[in-house]
């Protein structure tokens, strides 16, 4: 019996991690001769991402510390991993890229293990 509940266990808990709520926490450097330029293409990420599917929220955190790592951190829920990727995947077709080899992006999904 045991044998059968484990393999469906595990399928269980692959399919609900696969479609849990996911954050992404996405630090970034600019340069303050490019400030404007990656604060307009970030509004036009945003306003095509927010019409995705599975998009739920996103703000943009800049630091009041001047000797922060990073001076932009963008913070963005989605209701699934599948959901990120897919709305990644089509905005990268419909918006062109940056094209700012200063601005470095360090962006990783992560999933809520405590409240």
């Amino acid at each position: 019996m045991l044998s059968k509940v484990i393999p469906s266990l595990a399928l269980l808990l692959a399919a609900t991690s696969a479609s849990a709520e996911v954050t992404l926490i996405n630090p970034f450097h600019v340069p303050k001769a490019h400030e404007q330029d990656v604060l307009e293409r970030w509004e036009k990420a945003r306003d095509f991402l927010a019409e995705q599917p599975g998009y739920i929220s996103t703000t943009l955190h800049r630091s009041i510390q001047p000797n922060s790592q990073f001076h932009y951190i963008n913070v963005a829920k989605w209701e699934s991993e599948c959901d990120f990727k897919s709305a990644i995947s089509a905005m990268n077709k419909s918006l062109p890229p940056l094209n700012i080899s200063e601005v470095e992006f360090y962006p990783a999904l992560y999933e809520v293990i405590r409240n």
